[in-house]
């Protein structure tokens, strides 16, 4: 039986894969529906933005790499606080790279699968 830590770890390892390999539908699964995300310059946002926005991403290579600092399990509740590394290159060769930390907060489902509930993300 898997632990709750080796859970979440799967968890940040297949949302990682995923964006490598454009799968939304994936990442999409990993949320809960009131999931949360707040990033510099906007509004926090939702599962439905969350969506329309990778669709905006087609084309795009995403490659991302996760340090986790601190992962704490609370019961049904999680935590990890992360550094993140995520490099964007555009069909015309074009990389943008940012880096920096993320505050996490998952969640257990019903099912007991761990799914991501709020994320702060600090990436410049």
């Amino acid at each position: 039986m898997q632990s709750d830590e080796e859970a979440i770890r799967g968890v940040v390892e297949t949302w990682l894969a995923a964006s490598r390999s454009g799968d939304t539908k994936t990442i999409l699964q990993l949320m809960t529906d009131d999931v949360v995300f707040m990033v510099p310059g906007a509004a926090p946002f939702g599962k439905e933005a969350f969506a329309q926005k990778s669709q905006q991403l087609e084309g795009v290579t995403i490659d991302g790499q996760s340090d986790i600092q601190e992962l704490k399990v609370l019961g049904d509740w999680a935590f990890i606080r992360n550094h993140l590394t995520v490099k964007m290159t555009s069909p015309d060769g074009k990389t943008n790279s940012r880096s920096g930390y993320t505050l996490t907060l998952l969640r257990k489902n019903a099912n007991g699968q761990w799914q991501l509930a709020r994320d702060a993300n600090l990436l410049t």
